[in-house]
């Protein structure tokens, strides 16, 4: 249970205050307003938890730009919460044209370990103003689940095996870098289907979500969408994966997902 959280660490709109060329303008056709992932948290044969990414139906705004509301939420089951509760939500405010953060936002609880932390990007000064004090950021800087999102606009299917993806998270007073891999196809099956699938691994050293002792792995639907189908991360006693289980309000259809028999 102490490592529920390791496991899961990526439309324009018109502006109506800010120009189009301010920002930068990143394609989107993986994820749109309404998407909903539910996944099962777990070792082995042992169902830990549940876990979820939401985004919000309707935009909310910022500097006058629509933006996506992003949740995620992981929580272990209350039959288990006497041996290790976990509570642990994060939130980013993520800009529908650019796929940059305006806001980010981390509650944990996990047993008795309390954290909050919120962040404000100042994208046009490049600066984080946090509950922690203000920082000099990169341009575009993310934060760990923006991040995740913009991966997710990505031709990964394109890149050769071996290839590295390099971003830049803040996150706890500092920005540091943040390599994705790309490790190659691989066919996958859960409780939500069989699906083809590209795998990558987080290259991080800090920010929460993806941080482990091992290493990270991240099954993504290989086609347009590019949705989480598995996350596996490696620790002392074995591995804890969190497997999706549903999913609703793609932006589009999932080419990757292999019909069974019975669906045909």
């Amino acid at each position: 249970m102490l490592h529920l959280r390791a496991v899961f660490v990526v439309v324009a709109g018109t502006l109506a205050v800010s120009s189009a060329e301010e920002f930068r303008y990143v394609p989107n056709e993986a994820f749109g307003f309404g998407e909903r992932l539910e996944f099962r948290v777990g070792y082995k044969f042992i169902t830990a938890g549940r876990a979820y990414f939401q985004i919000g139906a309707e935009p909310v705004y910022r500097e006058g730009r629509p933006c996506y509301d992003i949740r995620f939420e992981v929580r272990s089951l209350e039959s288990l919460d006497w041996l290790y509760r976990v509570r642990d939500r994060y939130r980013t405010v993520l800009d529908v044209a650019g796929i940059f953060p305006w806001e980010f936002e981390q509650n944990i609880r996990e047993g008795n370990f309390r954290r909050d932390f919120q962040a404000r990007f100042d994208q046009r000064n490049r600066k984080a103003i946090t509950t922690e004090g203000t920082f000099d950021v990169p341009p575009y800087v993310h934060d760990i689940v923006s991040a995740f999102y913009y991966v997710r606009t990505l031709d990964l299917g394109s890149m050769p095996k071996g290839s590295v993806i390099q971003l830049q998270n803040f996150f706890d007073r500092q920005t540091y870098d943040l390599g994705v891999r790309i490790l190659g196809r691989q066919t996958v099956e859960v409780q939500a289907g069989t699906f083809r699938c590209i795998v990558i691994e987080p290259l991080i050293r800090e920010g929460g979500l993806f941080k482990s002792e091992g290493r990270i792995l991240i099954w993504l639907t290989d086609d347009e969408r590019k949705i989480p189908v598995k996350v596996s991360t490696k620790i002392p006693i074995g591995t804890i994966d969190a497997e999706l289980t549903g999913y609703s309000g793609l932006r589009g259809p999932l080419s990757a997902r292999i019909a069974q028999p019975s669906e045909r």
